[in-house]
C-alpha cells in the first residue's frame, strides 16, 4: 500500500495535465455542440447529418482517432507554418473533442425537439423574439437533459484521455502504459485509480449542476459551476503558474524499455548542464522521426535499420559503415537533423524462439524455422507486421506462419513463454533473452537490417553547441551487455529500478 500511495502522490504533474486536457476538450465540444443542435432544431436534414457524423465518429478507436490527427497536422503545418504544432496538446485536444461531441449533441437535438409545443407557442404568442425565446424559454427547459449528456461526455473524455500518451501529450496515461511496459502493476493501479476518481469527481460535480438545473435551484448548479471552476484553474496554476521557462529541451522516447531509460539517460546528461528538459513517451518509430524533423521533439534515439527501411524506404542491406554513412547524408539532406553519432550497441529485431524448441526441433536460422512455420503462432510488437523489415524476412525466407498475432513489447515475451506464442520479433539488446533463456535465430541472408542505436537532434537542436558538448560524451559509450542489464532492471519480476534509476546506473557503467 506504501507504494502504491506513493505512486499516487507522484502523479500531480500528469493529473494535472489530464484535468486541462479534459477540460478543454469537453468545453470545445459544448461549443460545437449547442450551436449545431441549435441549427439542427431548424432543419432534420442538419440534425440527421450531424447526429450521423457523430455517431460515425464513435465508431473510431479513441487511439486510433488521436494518431490520425499527426498526419492532418503535418499537411496542415506546410500551409500555416511551422509554428502550428503537431504532437502533444492540439492533436489530442481535437481529438478528444470529436469524442465528446456525440453525447452532448444528441441530448441537445433530443431536448430541443420534445420541447413542449404548447411552450414554444406561447412564447411566441407573448411576442418574444427566436433569440429570446432561444435563452428564456428553450435554454432552461433543455438544460438538465444538456448536462446529462455533457456528464456522459465528461467520463468518456476522461476515459479516453489516458490514450494521449501516444500521441506526445502528458496524462494519467504515462504511468499506465509505462507499468505495462515494464509488469509494475503498482503504476498502472495508480493511474487507473487517478483517472477513474477523477471521473467520479467530474460527474458528481456536472451531477450537482444538471439537479440545480432539473430543480430550479440556482444555488447547487452555480456552486457545482464554481467547483468545476476551481478544479481547472488549480490545474492551470499546477502547471503554468511556477513555471517561467519556455526553452524546455523536448526529449522523445518510443514504447518500449529502453526507450524510456535512454531518454532518461539523455534527459539527466542534460539536466546536469542547466537544460530544463521534457519528455514525450510512447511515440510510434514514424511519429517519433516526424516530430524530431518537425521541431516537435528536440532529441530522441532511433536505430539505423528502422529509418533505412522506414523513412528512407530502402530493401536493400548494406555493409554498417556504409549505411551508416548514406543515413547521415540523407538525413542531412532531406529532414535537416542532425546524427550526433551512435550509442555503441545494436537493438536489432531477430526472430527468437525458447531454447528448449530450438534444440527439440534442430532451429538455428530462419531458413530452418520456416521448415515448420505453417505450425506454429508467431507474436509482435503492434507495429512489427506492418514494418518493411518484417516483409522482406517473410519473403526472403518464405515465411508462413500459421497464425499471426500482436502483443506490448512486455507481453510478447510473456507469450512466448506461456506457449501463446511460439516466436517472437524480439529486441537483441533486451535483457529478457537471457532471463528467459531464448534463443535468437541465425539470419544468414541478411534480410534484416543493421540497427545501431543513434542519437537524432532536429534541426534546431543541432545547432545548440551546449546540448551538442552535454550529449558527445554518450557516442560509443554503451555496450549491448551494459543495455541488456539495464533493460532487464525495469522488466524483470521482482526488485524492479525505475527509468531514472536504470539510467543512473547505465551512465555509471558506461563510465559517464
Amino acid at each position: 500500500m506504501n507504494g502504491l500511495w506513493t505512486a499516487l502522490l507522484g502523479l500531480g504533474d500528469q493529473l494535472a495535465a489530464h484535468v486541462l486536457l479534459s477540460a478543454a476538450a469537453i468545453a470545445l465540444g459544448i461549443a460545437v455542440a449547442l450551436p449545431l443542435a441549435v441549427w439542427a432544431s431548424q432543419s432534420e436534414k442538419v440534425a440527421r447529418a450531424s447526429l450521423a457524423f457523430a455517431s460515425l465518429v464513435q465508431t473510431i478507436p479513441a487511439l486510433a482517432l488521436l494518431a490520425l490527427f499527426f498526419p492532418i497536422l503535418l499537411s496542415l503545418r506546410a500551409v500555416f507554418g511551422e509554428g502550428l504544432p503537431t504532437l502533444g496538446f492540439l492533436p489530442a485536444l481535437l481529438a478528444l473533442a470529436l469524442y465528446a461531441l456525440l453525447p452532448i449533441l444528441r441530448n441537445a437535438v433530443t431536448a430541443q425537439a420534445n420541447l413542449d409545443p404548447g411552450v414554444i407557442e406561447a412564447a411566441e404568442g407573448v411576442g418574444m423574439s427566436f433569440r429570446q425565446r432561444l435563452w428564456l424559454v428553450e435554454a432552461p427547459l433543455s438544460a438538465p437533459y444538456i448536462m446529462a449528456g455533457i456528464r456522459t461526455a465528461a467520463v468518456w473524455t476522461i476515459g479516453a484521455a489516458t490514450l494521449a500518451t501516444t500521441i506526445g501529450q502528458k496524462s494519467l496515461g504515462d504511468p499506465i502504459f509505462a507499468g505495462l511496459q515494464t509488469q509494475n502493476w503498482v503504476l498502472v493501479l495508480a493511474g487507473c485509480i487517478a483517472s477513474a476518481g477523477l471521473a467520479l469527481v467530474a460527474d458528481t460535480l456536472l451531477g450537482l449542476i444538471e439537479r440545480g438545473f432539473r430543480e430550479r435551484r440556482r444555488r447547487l448548479w452555480l456552486g457545482g459551476l464554481v467547483a468545476v471552476s476551481l478544479g481547472v484553474g488549480a490545474a492551470l496554476f499546477a502547471q503554468f503558474g511556477g513555471s517561467e521557462d519556455d526553452d524546455r529541451i523536448v526529449i522523445g522516447a518510443k514504447g518500449f524499455s529502453e526507450q524510456y531509460i535512454l531518454a532518461r539517460l539523455i534527459g539527466q546528461r542534460l539536466e546536469a548542464e542547466g537544460f530544463a528538459v521534457e519528455y514525450r513517451d510512447g511515440l510510434g518509430s514514424a511519429v517519433a522521426h516526424s516530430a524530431a524533423a518537425s521541431g516537435d521533439v528536440d532529441v530522441y534515439v532511433d536505430y539505423t535499420g528502422t529509418i533505412w527501411a522506414n523513412q528512407m524506404k530502402r530493401t536493400d542491406s548494406l555493409p554498417r559503415e556504409a549505411m551508416y554513412d548514406e543515413l547521415v547524408a540523407w538525413e542531412t539532406e532531406n529532414t535537416g537533423m542532425r546524427v550526433l553519432g551512435r550509442l555503441g550497441f545494436e537493438n536489432a529485431y531477430g526472430l527468437a524462439v525458447p531454447q528448449e524448441r530450438a534444440n527439440m526441433s534442430g532451429l538455428q536460422s530462419i531458413e530452418d524455422l520456416a521448415r515448420v512455420a505453417p505450425q506454429l503462432t508467431i507474436g509482435g510488437d503492434p507495429e512489427f507486421f506492418e514494418r518493411p523489415e518484417w516483409i522482406a524476412v517473410r519473403d526472403a525466407y518464405g515465411l508462413r506462419f500459421g497464425e499471426k498475432r500482436n502483443f506490448s513489447p512486455t507481453f510478447m515475451y510473456n507469450a512466448l513463454v506461456s506457449g501463446e506464442a511460439h516466436v517472437i520479433g524480439a529486441y537483441t539488446s533486451d535483457g529478457r533473452i537471457e532471463a528467459d533463456n531464448l534463443a535468437i535465430l541465425a539470419d544468414p541472408k541478411g534480410a534484416f537490417p543493421n540497427y545501431d542505436a543513434i542519437i537524432l537532434l532536429s534541426p534546431a537542436a543541432g545547432r545548440n553547441a551546449a546540448l551538442v558538448a552535454a550529449l558527445e560524451p554518450l557516442v560509443d559509450a554503451i555496450d549491448v551487455g551494459a543495455m541488456r542489464e539495464a533493460n532487464y532492471s525495469v522488466d524483470r519480476e521482482e526488485d524492479k529500478l525505475s527509468f531514472d534509476e536504470a539510467a543512473r546506473r547505465l551512465a555509471a557503467r558506461a563510465g559517464l
